[in-house]
């Protein structure tokens, strides 16, 4: 499975909604659940799909999912 259907998996399940098509330029903004607390989940279930940690710096300078996808690749994330 490629990272970015990988990833959408996981938005499609942390915010129960099966119809999220990623883009790199979508924000929270473009979801309605995508508060705080799902933010944490979400980084969870990606860094346990993927394999890989993220600083809490790291994660305070995602913009977008496109920022996400660029640092899961820099950590080798498969």
């Amino acid at each position: 499975m490629q990272q970015n259907e990988k990833l959408q998996r996981i938005f499609r399940d942390v915010f129960d909604d099966p119809t999220i098509e990623l883009e790199p330029t979508m924000t929270a903004d473009d979801i309605a659940e995508w508060d705080s607390l799902s933010h944490v989940r979400l980084m969870l279930e990606v860094s346990k799909a993927f394999g890989v940690r993220f600083s809490a710096s790291e994660v305070s300078s995602l913009n977008n999912v496109g920022d996400l996808q660029a640092l899961i690749s820099s950590k080798g994330g498969a």
